[in-house]
């Protein structure tokens, strides 16, 4: 008679709720932003399915982003700051330079394996995202944080004789590009291993880059 009372207390126990902030809202509806577009498309992730997707009200998705544009801005930021995060917080950056750009280019490189479904979200919306007129509403001024902490990098490697004088922009615009091409082929490329071409697109960038 005991257990049957206490089972029946156990199951008339009303669910606690868990009341989000706002940011681990924003980051819930974002996270289901990902997911919907990694796994179906940029097209697919309408307000309905990432809702679904977030366990939440349609209409909760506008109390924290204007429009579905603001929502996928706001996705490639968080996503850029994710991959960004993960890749500088494994460097070493007490070495000269070219070996950072090693470093740099090997994690980035592993990050089609371990982070596929955060590229392909962000390779969708920075290609799919387009402004009223056709053009792409995430362009290559969308590239201006990295390429100034990338001349950052490539400064204190002159100065420190690491690498031969240059014009910093150049070599970060080249750098990027080299990394975008990079990710693009081995994702399209699962059968390479991440790690040689790393290595070798290394060895011709360093290469170029290295004080004579």
């Amino acid at each position: 008679m005991a257990g049957s009372t206490s089972g029946s207390r156990v199951r008339d126990s009303p669910r606690v709720r868990v009341r989000l902030s706002a940011e681990e809202r924003r980051s819930q509806i974002v996270a289901a932003a990902v997911a919907v577009i990694a796994e179906r498309g940029f097209a697919a992730a309408t307000a309905t399915e990432i809702a679904a997707r977030a366990e939440v009200a349609k209409g909760l998705v506008w109390r924290y982003f204007t429009d579905r544009d603001d929502l996928m801005r706001r996705t490639a930021e968080h996503l850029d700051e994710q991959l960004r995060a993960e890749v500088v917080g494994r460097l070493d950056l007490d070495v000269p330079a070219t070996d950072v750009v090693r470093q740099a280019l090997r994690h980035l490189a592993s990050l089609t394996r371990t982070h596929a479904a955060e590229l392909r979200a962000l390779d969708q919306i920075i290609h799919t995202m387009l402004a009223p007129d056709g053009t792409q509403v995430l362009s290559l001024d969308d590239y201006e944080r990295g390429y100034r902490l990338q001349e950052e990098l490539f400064a204190r490697g002159i100065a420190e004789g690491s690498m031969a004088p240059a014009d910093v922009r150049v070599m970060a615009v080249t750098y990027q590009g080299a990394i975008d091409a990079m990710i693009a082929y081995l994702t399209a490329h699962p059968e390479v291993d991440p790690d040689v071409y790393a290595e070798q697109l290394a060895d011709i960038l360093v290469g170029g880059m290295a004080a004579r």
